[in-house]
């Protein structure tokens, strides 16, 4: 029986591992685009870069879109292949400015200015 349960653990561990990791690039360094064409890349779709990183062996574009929303691009490192999008919807901003002013109840942020 224990026998049983320590394997079935260790499937579970296994399986969820498994799981977390298809968000993963995994490109040799040497098969990788350079930055530069990431860079066209985004502007051939209309986006704004701030930043281009490397997060879990892909490239991500932090940015904006061409109407102006903030976005998380996912890049393949070696295609070039969008493969993850994330774009900041209105209600978003709106929640997050909410957090930032949380207790603050004179409606002003910290710069006094009113957003009521």
């Amino acid at each position: 029986m224990k026998k049983t349960v320590t394997i079935l653990g260790f499937l579970a561990l296994f399986s969820a591992g498994t799981a977390s990791a298809e968000d993963d690039c995994f490109v040799p360094m040497a098969d990788w685009q350079p930055r530069e064409a990431v860079a066209r890349l985004a502007a051939e779709n209309g986006w704004t870069v701030r930043r281009i990183k490397i997060d879990d062996g892909c490239y991500e574009i932090d940015g904006q879109d061409a109407e102006g929303r903030e976005i998380e691009v996912t890049v393949h490192p070696a295609t070039l292949q969008v493969i993850g999008f994330e774009y900041e919807t209105d209600d978003d901003r709106r929640g997050r400015y909410r957090d930032r002013n949380r207790g603050n109840n004179d409606g002003q942020d910290d710069s006094g200015d009113s957003h009521d």
